[in-house]
């Protein structure tokens, strides 16, 4: 079986043979972020001098064989709804404009113990409520395959700077398939954590009972190093999982004979599916098969009330977490307002994108006497009820494995005017997040030239179980080293 391949690796080992410089690493895709990422629009900031700093830093310590870590000395990118001392976090939206984070996210002070290199802050969907990156004060980001195409969202600003080799690693949100999705729309490897497994402490919240923190890369043994060094119990989030930082890279033995892959029925009849990616993932299965795994077909019932339930849930969190921006504080203040309230309605009016303000009305309206229990409390039982279908679907296999999205990328604009049809661009996402559990995005292909996401699935806390099948496919296939053309 051959090793496990990733540019961790073997950056790694050209940094510890001294045929590679952090430094160097920083510079290249410094200019790479400036150029190809700025014909994407990709980035909302670059951080040249700290990034430059802490490169040379790094190469310090290698000389004097003080390595901290798998990732000690390479570049990385935050989407920019992860704080960061002394450094903007406007989650691309006008009403945070100006405001400067006082400090770190849980997860930057681990990437700085880890010798990381922050780079930049990547463009995404405003305060993390789209699925294309579209939505955005500082305008879209394209996708690096064809630059017509959305590259998913809300972390489309991180898969694409992957995907352009301009970092070898990024960090995104996943509320409903943040991550995920535009992984699997720019051919590259997103995951989503366990629920708590990453700390949220200095996360822009979303939805609080779903948001998660994970990484992008370009294969799975480099989610799984980045992973590793984000992990782990953090007494200042209370959703913290109570357990230590996670050693999924040492568990990447591409073995999963043995292992039994279940098939969810509903995920491959889903209404629209292209039939050329559900045969792409019917081919990755074989690939697992032929490796020695087993396949059992399982049912998820309660997955077609999945969307729902989640826009119910998702905007009623959301509509409680953004109520703090309101012009007193920090961010956007209109001017001329009269009196406190018109203050809030005008600073909120000129600063929230119509796709905020959109879900915030929702929110609002099911968390609204009379409509409390017909909405809200209604999609709380069928989280319960998706909860039990995976429980029962786990007691037959060990991992799931489906689509990660019915169809490859679509072109920007063609969904903006369509909410309901953008929401169920989540239709195969949404339901890990809603219940807690682990899942990777992986290419398994292309259909017409772009590329296709095999989504796994695990159980709860078995996030290490997730990467290894990933893994574990990588080393039979290479579709995960297929990299666009640079756009002219």
């Amino acid at each position: 079986m051959p090793a496990p391949s990733g540019k961790v690796a073997q950056l790694g080992a050209a940094l510890d043979a001294g045929e590679l410089r952090a430094v160097d690493l920083a510079e290249q895709s410094l200019s790479a972020a400036e150029d190809v990422g700025g014909r994407l629009g990709a980035f909302v900031q670059l951080q040249r001098d700290t990034a430059l700093a802490d490169a040379a830093a790094a190469d310090q310590r290698r000389a004097a064989g003080g390595i901290r870590s798998r990732i000690d000395g390479l570049p990385i990118v935050l989407k920019d709804n992860i704080a960061q001392a002394g450094e903007p976090a406007g989650c691309a939206s006008r009403v945070l404009e100006g405001y400067v984070s006082p400090f770190d996210s849980t997860v930057v002070a681990r990437l700085r113990a880890a010798g990381a290199v922050i780079i930049g802050r990547t463009n995404m969907d405003e305060f993390a409520m789209g699925s294309s990156t579209e939505n955005s004060c500082q305008g879209p980001t394209r996708n690096p395959w064809e630059p017509s195409l959305s590259p998913g969202g809300s972390s489309g600003g991180s898969a694409a700077a992957v995907a352009s080799d301009i970092v070898p690693l990024a960090l995104g949100s996943d509320t409903g398939g943040s991550v995920r999705q535009p992984a699997a729309f720019c051919g590259v490897v997103g995951m989503k954590p366990t629920y708590g497994r990453v700390s949220r402490y200095g996360l822009v919240a979303f939805a609080s009972s779903l948001d998660q923190i994970g990484p992008i890369a370009g294969s799975a043994s480099d989610c799984a190093a980045l992973l590793d060094a984000i992990s782990g119990h953090d007494p200042l989030d209370s959703t913290s999982l109570p357990a230590p930082p996670l050693a999924t890279a040492d568990a990447l033995d591409g073995d999963v004979s043995g292992l039994v892959v279940g098939l969810p029925r509903e995920y491959f009849a889903t209404e629209g599916a292209d039939p050329a990616v559900l045969e792409g993932v019917h081919a990755a299965v074989a690939d697992l098969e032929a490796a020695g795994a087993k396949t059992t077909e399982v049912s998820l019932p309660h997955t077609r009330y999945a969307v729902a339930a989640y826009y119910l849930i998702a905007t009623a969190e959301a509509s409680s977490n953004l109520a703090r921006f309101d012009g007193v504080r920090y961010g956007h203040r209109a001017a001329g307002a009269e009196g406190l309230t018109g203050l809030y309605e005008r600073s909120r009016s000129e600063g929230f994108g119509a796709e905020v303000k959109r879900r915030i009305l929702l929110g609002t309206y099911v968390l609204s006497a009379g409509y409390y229990d017909a909405y809200y409390r209604r999609a709380q039982k069928i989280r319960t009820l998706l909860r039990r279908d995976f429980e029962a679907a786990f007691a037959q296999c060990d991992v799931l494995v489906t689509p990660t999205t019915p169809e490859t990328a679509f072109r920007l604009g063609e969904r903006t005017a369509d909410p309901l049809r953008m929401y169920l661009s989540d239709v195969t996402t949404v339901s890990a997040n809603l219940a807690g559990l682990p899942g990777v995005s992986l290419p398994c292909g292309q259909v017409e030239g772009l590329p296709i996401g095999l989504q796994v699935l695990g159980r709860a806390t078995e996030d290490a179980t997730v990467l290894k099948v990933a893994d574990a496919y990588q080393r039979l296939t290479d579709h995960h080293l297929a990299r666009p053309e640079p756009s002219a």
